[in-house]
């Protein structure tokens, strides 16, 4: 399914494409292709990010206020889709499209001066401190506190399920500056520097046999209260903020019609029920795409997103793990192969049975689990559409 592009735009779309041909290199290519989790590995993801970055193109979702290219809707929509058409690797977001918006939104000029260029030139890697045992859907109930001390918070507690803190060096939390008010009045947004001595990471090994998840404990880490975004008792409503970014920051309908045609290329042809399951999953990402694009045309015409976009993060939570599963039918006993080494595309795992995707469609299928439980539990976001959408 195409947006009917006029002569600017498929200017624009051919040369996001040139762009693409000239800067995707085999090995960035083949790194994104054999990721089992959600984002590209380090050593892929960092290569990528330069590129981009000397392009102007590494945060083509902000104004240029912010030091983005100022793109409009429709021009972010055909870059995603030129790049998941492509292949290129899907970099984590925690810091480009999660604590950057919240950074040049509600942060201090000092503030946006020091961290937006470290951001962008990769020098300050960022996790999230969000989720904590008990605390998860209902992350009003957080628990890690933050007292104040003159100049600075000590902050104290447990954040669990934080993606790639093996790798950062910043970490953007939640904490509970006030326990005597209201849960969501009470939580304040912080920056911590993940040196600070009282930080320890301990990871999660998923069901897949990836480390993208960890613990990370806080044992009375200091923080400067410099390192505040917004005022005390505004962290919850900077957090709605983040989590529109997160839940409904990008289309998915590009990167899973795309990853559909890859695995019928790979697979060969589908005959029977796998057939069927494949029409299935298209249909249903086209569907999606449509929703996408209305939604895209609203934004485009200057009106907010409508209802509909709530069910964008459900749905393609329900097809990714459709391709995946698929996948491992489809790959049959090529398709069960998980060697424990990683990365996939490294030097160290064994020889693939069949072919590399089919090497890596079991653990991809396992991983896969996790999207309807990320950014929003699926439970979650069927209360959501009921209350916002259906007035329930």
């Amino acid at each position: 399914m195409d947006l009917a592009l006029d002569d600017r735009q498929r200017a624009f779309r051919d040369d996001v494409r040139a762009f693409l041909d000239q800067s995707l290199t085999p090995a960035l290519r083949r790194g994104a292709a054999l990721t089992s989790g959600v984002f590209a590995e380090p050593d892929v993801a960092r290569a990528w990010q330069a590129i981009l970055d000397a392009k102007g193109w590494l945060v083509y979702h902000w104004p240029a206020a912010a030091g983005g290219p100022g793109w409009t809707p429709v021009q972010r929509w055909i870059f995603e889709k030129e790049c998941a058409e492509a292949g290129a690797p899907i970099l984590p977001f925690m810091g480009l499209k999660l604590v950057g918006p919240v950074l040049y939104t509600f942060g201090t000029e000092a503030q946006k001066a020091h961290y937006l260029p470290r951001l962008r030139s990769a020098e300050h890697v960022w996790a999230q401190g969000f989720s904590e045992p008990g605390s998860g859907s209902d992350l009003a109930s957080l628990r890690t506190r933050a007292v104040r001390d003159g100049d600075h918070y000590i902050v104290s507690g447990h954040k669990i399920w934080t993606t790639q803190a093996q790798f950062a060096n910043r970490l953007f939390a939640l904490v509970r500056t006030d326990p005597d008010v209201k849960p969501q009045q009470g939580i304040s947004f912080l920056l911590i520097d993940m040196a600070a001595p009282g930080i320890t990471v301990k990871p999660i090994l998923s069901a897949s046999g990836d480390h993208e998840l960890n613990e990370v404990f806080l044992d009375e880490v200091r923080v400067p209260v410099s390192e505040r975004i917004g005022a005390e008792g505004q962290g919850w409503s900077i957090a709605k903020f983040l989590l529109e970014n997160e839940r409904g920051g990008g289309a998915f309908a590009p990167m899973l019609l795309a990853d559909l045609r890859r695995l019928r290329e790979a697979a060969g042809p589908l005959d029977g029920v796998l057939a069927d399951r494949a029409v299935r999953l298209q249909l249903e990402a086209e569907a999606l795409e449509m929703t996408e694009l209305r939604t895209l045309i609203e934004i485009e015409a200057g009106a907010e997103p409508g209802t509909r976009s709530l069910t964008t993060k459900l749905i393609a939570s329900e097809v990714r793990q459709g391709i995946e599963a698929l996948a491992v039918d489809a790959f049959g006993l090529a398709g069960l192969q998980w060697p424990a080494e990683r990365p996939f595309h490294g030097d160290a795992v064994p020889a693939p049975v069949g072919s590399a995707e089919a090497q890596v469609a079991a653990a991809r299928y396992l991983n896969a689990r996790a999207w309807s439980i990320f950014g929003g539990t699926s439970e979650i976001q069927l209360t959501i559409i009921a209350k916002a959408a259906l007035g329930l």
